[in-house]
């Protein structure tokens, strides 16, 4: 029977430097799946990656084969940084549950932020235009929309300081008390430019706003009452802010010890606080190691998250136990789709006993007409209905159970039930190929994208 797989790792497993070396920016997600496809050994397959996450979604008919396989990929794409450690690998059940709590933000930096089920619907989308979503996962992640729509409307979950773009504002408002006046320098213009602008916009800051796009920088500068400038002015705008928080979505690091030399050079030992909310990042380590440079990467919005998760700790309760609602509705759903099958495949197993039996009988009988075959035969399906009729009955009334997919597996292993019997789950036509899983993408990140990004 096929199931489902989760291989990956998030902020609760792995630090920035390392998850930004799996991370794939969004249009990629497709190419990444069809590499997947190709080389995979799975029936589906699904990619999340934000700032917070990268997980490879699956349904297999070997499933720990699969999982292990996928990650040894992606451990082979850590080498060096204790990849074995920090990937985790769940099968079953657990896979569900953690894609419903996941697109309810349960499982983000900042819970309850509202980005990451945009995120996650954009790699279902991808999945979609990969040709690698059938059955199950486009059934599971359905639902599990449906689920964060549940939590965001029966809870106040969402209540509060609710992206990683406001965390990090409500940092820069913890490391000076009041924004007011401060000049706020923000670099990047894409969705956690402008999530991050519109958190600024209360705060009476001077926001300047710089990104290679001087449209983009524009629309977003005078959207929250900032002032656009020129890429080609970075420098000068760094050395005259009091705040820089970085966004943008570049594959390598935009503020490097050598720009930043001559910076500090010309601020004459004034502070500089830079908040760095892109994955991968866009700030170099190395530069918080300068004279009155310091640096916070998302990792270090943890400790605000926190404060803002206890106010709603509440709310998130409530959220779980709609979890496990939606989750039962789901393994109630799939049990259903794997008792029709069965059922049939173990008529058509008891069927061919009896007709072989027959078969094998009519040769040792002399005379046998027409008329006396078609008895023999109506005995032996006769004999197959009321020798299945009590075992019919309970396996009907038993799939509905919650271990009803244990009772139905028990009756495909006592009656040797094959795989291809057991077809009613199978995957859209459109579903890849199976083969063996080599890696993922061996490519760079070449973007950023992130839970609340």
């Amino acid at each position: 029977m096929r199931d489902f797989v989760v291989v990956g790792l998030s902020h609760r497993t792995a630090p920035v430097e390392v998850r930004e070396r799996l991370a794939v920016a969004p249009d990629r997600l497709e190419e990444e799946l069809r590499e997947i496809a190709a080389h995979g050994r799975f029936d589906e397959a699904l990619l999340i990656s934000t700032c917070n996450r990268v997980e490879l979604y699956a349904t297999s008919a070997n499933p720990i084969e699969a999982a292990q396989t996928a990650k040894e990929a992606l451990a082979g794409r850590l080498a060096g940084s204790a990849g074995d450690d920090v990937l985790y690998l769940a099968r079953g059940a657990d896979v569900i549950r953690h894609v419903f709590r996941v697109a309810s933000s349960l499982d983000s930096l900042v819970v309850g932020e509202p980005q990451i089920l945009g995120q996650v619907k954009e790699a279902f989308d991808a999945a979609k235009g990969a040709g690698t979503v059938g059955t199950l996962l486009g059934r599971c992640f359905t639902q599990a929309f449906a689920t964060a729509k549940r939590v965001r409307n029966e809870t106040g979950i969402a209540e509060g300081t609710v992206s990683v773009s406001s965390i990090a504002c409500e940092l820069a408002k913890k490391i000076f008390g009041n924004l007011e006046g401060r000049r706020t320098l923000l670099l990047g213009a894409g969705e956690m430019g402008e999530s991050a602008a519109r958190s600024l916009r209360q705060t009476g800051t001077q926001l300047h706003v710089v990104n290679r796009s001087e449209e983009r920088a524009q629309k977003l500068a005078n959207a929250c009452g900032g002032r656009a400038v020129p890429y080609e002015r970075l420098t000068t705008e760094l050395a005259d802010a009091d705040v820089v928080i970085a966004s943008t979505a570049s594959p390598n690091f935009i503020l490097t010890p050598k720009l930043m030399k001559g910076v500090v050079r010309t601020r004459r030992h004034r502070p500089l606080f830079i908040i760095d909310i892109a994955v991968p990042r866009d700030v170099d380590p190395r530069v918080g190691n300068m004279d009155n440079v310091f640096v916070y990467d998302v990792d270090d919005l943890q400790q605000v998250a926190e404060e803002n998760l206890s106010v709603r700790a509440r709310e998130a309760a409530q959220a779980e136990n709609i979890i496990e609602e939606e989750l039962e509705s789901f393994l109630s759903w799939r049990r259903s789709l794997e008792l029709a099958p069965t059922i049939v495949a173990l008529r058509r197993r008891f069927a061919q006993v009896a007709e072989e039996e027959v078969q094998r009988a009519l040769p040792r009988l002399e005379g046998v007409s027409p008329s006396d075959r078609a008895v023999l035969e109506a005995m032996g399906r006769s004999l197959v209905n009321k020798l299945l009729h009590q075992p019919m009955t309970q396996l009907k009334a038993g799939a509905s159970e919650p271990d009803g997919a244990q009772l139905i597996d028990a009756v495909r292993r006592l009656f040797a039930l094959s795989a291809e019997e057991h077809s009613a789950d199978e995957p859209s036509t459109d579903s890849p190929k199976e083969g063996t899983v080599t890696q993922l993408s061996t490519a760079a990140a070449t973007g950023s994208t992130g839970e609340s990004k």
